[in-house]
């Protein structure tokens, strides 16, 4: 008996050892919170501020990818986030570089002026709606765009150990996510600014067991172990937010749009961005 409690015991500092995160079950899952941001978002955030606000759109930013998730799951299930305008509306307004127009729900914002128009000619009509209806504002710049790529297995691998039957592994996998976001102007049809950003996705699984003969004819067999997987839609929206930032970094180079104070491309968020270009260019 005293075996068995060892062999336990050790088990569990094996397991202890390789966690650092708390286990599921250790999680407040019960209190909603707010969604969780990436580097990327303060990156957005440290922008410097714009001369003028750009005014912009967003029709669609869909999923091109065509990929489902593998089996067992549903064959109907998609492997990334069908909310990616949401989002990219987000980081728009996050860099506080847009004013973006609502087009992705256009009819119903048209259906709701319409019921507006229709209340006005009764009577007893409330005050807030009694006013005329000004005419939609109209935007100079469309984003573009969507999730073009899923590739899975990019990288996998892991490590292990054992030792008179008792051991531990870790084994990770390595999914990337690629969207492509470009700034076309209204009036000409011309692509302003064109990039491409990829984020991975990393799948971490840790086990610990033991398998061993206590004594004649019985046998102990133990294991524990989890998994944790990054959220896809997370890696999405840093993928967008960071699309988002370079798209500006673009624009300030090129000087398609001003910096308030002035320093443009010398600023040193810009720089940021820019210097990442320099570095994943390809040598020549």
């Amino acid at each position: 008996m005293k075996k068995i409690l060892m062999l336990v015991m050790l088990v569990a500092a094996l397991q202890g050892c390789g966690v650092r995160e708390p286990m599921p079950a250790e999680q407040d899952i019960d209190t909603p919170t707010l969604t969780p941001r990436a580097s990327t978002y303060y990156d957005l955030l440290a922008m410097p501020r714009p001369k003028g606000r750009l005014v912009a759109v967003v029709y669609g930013f869909r999923d091109q990818t065509g990929q489902y998730k593998p089996t067992p799951a549903s064959s109907f299930s998609t492997s990334v986030t069908q909310g990616a305008a949401s989002m990219l509306m987000d980081a728009l307004q996050a860099s506080g570089w847009f004013v973006v127009l609502e087009r992705e729900g256009l009819q119903n914002l048209l259906t709701e002026r319409k019921i507006i128009r229709a209340s006005q000619k009764k009577p007893n009509t409330p005050v807030n709606i009694q006013g005329e209806l000004p005419p939609l504002q109209a935007a100079n710049l469309m984003l573009e765009g969507g999730v073009i790529a899923y590739d899975t297995n990019v990288r996998s691998g892991g490590e292990g150990a054992r030792y008179l039957g008792i051991g531990a592994a870790r084994e990770y996998r390595v999914d990337q996510v690629t969207v492509n976001l470009r700034a076309v102007d209204v009036r000409s049809g011309q692509v302003l600014a064109n990039v491409m950003t990829s984020k991975t996705i990393y799948s971490v699984a840790r086990t610990a067991g033991v398998f061993k003969f206590v004594e004649f004819k019985k046998l102990l067999e133990a294991e524990v172990g989890y998994t944790t997987n990054e959220p896809a839609q997370l890696c999405v929206l840093s993928a967008i937010e960071s699309a988002v930032g370079h798209l500006l970094a673009q624009g300030i180079e090129r000087k398609m749009w001003q910096v308030a104070d002035g320093k443009g491309a010398e600023d040193p968020s810009v720089d940021k961005y820019l210097s990442q270009n320099v570095a994943d260019a390809p040598a020549q």
